[in-house]
């Protein structure tokens, strides 16, 4: 299969995880499955140690898993490896390219790897990123080091981009001048978004679904606009909360002034009771409140 042949596949999803298993000693990924839906952003959210980044170098086909199928662009991860990467744009949480290098020095490298490399679209992203031309990688700042990435990820007509944090160590101005790039990226229905944070606030402007996971396990995937609907913080006393009816509380527990829940129906729950405080629950909230909910069964 050509790479152009590859492009013209009538794919529904850009990535499909079904039943993914990865055992290692002291940490296992446990019958994962999601699908990221071409043209989509899928926020990918966890604590430190859920599996994300395991996760991510499954689909890369960096690591071996133990059992579960990954198509990536419409064919299997491990068929025509070299094909399905060239149309793939990588940020990990830590510096992935040699540090010995320089941002000129990449683009000579990367001219040879990528058929469909961008010169001009590489070095404008180094201007708009104020990246330097003949300083190595291993004098940058943490930000820096993520706006590298971004740039070479950015700059071959990469069909899929797969985020591990990329906005970790960037400031706020930064942060929203890569999420801007990443909304004009995707203003081609034809590109679609991995993106894992830490930093729920980015993935409520950009992502259009979001999975949840804990420990290899998955909590919550859905439309983000759903998963903020149908969930809702109620507050009251110890005894108003115990009294709310369990199949729709998520998970409870106790603060200074009484008690307060999450619930996955909130029309119901507001009728039944008027008169408790209700707020709406961010993805942070929702996410504490699941993982909570998890390991106390």
């Amino acid at each position: 299969m050509s790479k152009k042949q590859l492009l013209s596949n009538n794919f529904e999803n850009a990535i499909e995880i079904t039943h993914l298993s990865k055992n290692y000693k002291d940490f296992s990924l446990n019958d994962l499955s999601f699908k990221l839906i071409k043209g989509t952003v899928m926020g990918f959210v966890g604590q430190n140690g859920s599996g994300k980044t395991t996760t991510i170098k499954s689909i890369l086909n960096l690591i071996n898993t133990d059992s579960g199928n990954i198509s990536v662009l419409g064919i299997d991860n491990k068929e025509k490896d070299f094909s399905v990467k060239e149309h793939i744009g990588v940020v990990f949480d830590e510096l992935s390219l040699p540090n010995t290098l320089t941002c000129k020095q990449i683009n000579s490298i990367m001219k040879n790897i990528y058929k469909n490399w961008n010169e001009e679209t590489y070095f404008k992203y180094l201007e708009s990123f104020e990246l330097p031309l003949n300083k190595t990688l291993k004098k940058f700042s943490r930000g820096m080091q993520m706006k590298i990435q971004m740039a070479v990820a950015l700059s071959h007509d990469a069909k899929l981009l797969i985020l591990d944090e990329a906005t970790a160590g960037l400031d706020p101005i930064a942060r929203n001048e890569l999420l801007d790039i990443l909304l004009e990226y995707m203003e081609d229905e034809e590109h679609s978004i991995l993106m894992s944070s830490h930093i729920t606030s980015d993935l409520e402007r950009i992502a259009d679904y979001v999975t949840f996971i804990d420990k290899g396990t998955l909590l919550l995937s859905d439309e983000k606009y759903l998963i903020l609907e149908n969930h809702l913080i109620v507050k009251g006393s110890s005894e108003e909360i115990e009294n709310l009816p369990k199949e729709y509380i998520i998970s409870s527990r106790k603060n200074s002034y009484g008690a307060e829940a999450l619930i996955n129906n909130p029309i119901a729950i507001k009728k039944q009771y008027p008169d408790l405080t209700y707020d709406k629950a961010s993805l942070d909230d929702i996410l504490c409140f699941y993982v909570s909910r998890k390991r106390k069964h």
